[in-house]
């Protein structure tokens, strides 16, 4: 009786050689497309690595959020580079959001309004945007995240007047891009850096005050 049960397992051992070596070499499916497809095994995992490795994406997610939650202009008096105190408060909070994301770089954008010529008003936009980059850096940001300053001059006003306009006579900032070479995104830990305070915020305080020992024990007698 042994004799055939060895006997029969080759059989066996042989059909599931075949059928897999038919298997590796079947055609295999391409993503599901169309309505009602559902996703292949592992889907889940490769969108998560897609969105991980993907860096316009994750810029375009972190401008997103930086228009959203922060102001991005400021604007200026007539023929003025000066930043007067709401346009300091603007930028103060520019900064602290900046701050909490060393890998990103930020471009600012110098704009003026219609009244004199193209030339002057190039110049006037590039010293707008270089006032609002040396406002940030005192308030620590480096200015080698503050790359590639743009001076659009008077070719993107809000409102087309040729008239003096405040609303034209402005600096936008916004995200441009990553830190190249910064350690946080080997391997493309994009995600890592957009959702870090999502993180951080699901993590409870701790209840111990500085005093108390996590140890476990009793005060030792005296």
């Amino acid at each position: 009786m042994r004799g055939t049960g060895t006997m029969n397992a080759f059989p066996t051992a042989t059909a599931l050689a075949a059928a897999l070596a038919l298997g590796a070499c079947a055609p295999q499916p391409g993503p599901a497309t169309g309505a009602g497809a559902t996703p292949g095994f592992g889907a889940a995992t490769a969108l998560n690595a897609a969105a991980m490795t993907n860096a316009a994406g994750a810029t375009a997610h972190l401008g997103g959020r930086f228009a959203a939650e922060v102001d991005t202009t400021v604007t200026f008096g007539f023929n003025s580079a000066q930043l007067d105190a709401a346009a300091q408060a603007t930028l103060t909070r520019q900064a602290n959001w900046i701050r909490q994301f060393p890998e990103v770089r930020f471009r600012v954008y110098g704009h003026t309004d219609l009244v004199g010529s193209d030339s002057y008003n190039q110049s006037l936009g590039l010293a707008r945007a270089n006032a609002v980059v040396a406002f940030l850096s005192r308030q620590g940001i480096s200015p080698t995240r503050l790359e590639a300053l743009v001076s659009y001059g008077e070719t993107r006003p809000v409102v087309a007047t040729q008239a003096p306009e405040q609303q034209n006579r402005r600096t936008v900032t916004e995200v441009s891009g990553f830190v190249a070479g910064s350690p946080m995104l080997l391997n493309g830990k994009y995600a890592a850096v957009i959702f870090r305070e999502y993180v951080a915020s699901a993590v409870p305080p701790s209840t111990l005050s500085s005093g108390e020992s996590t140890s476990g024990g009793g005060a030792a007698p005296e």
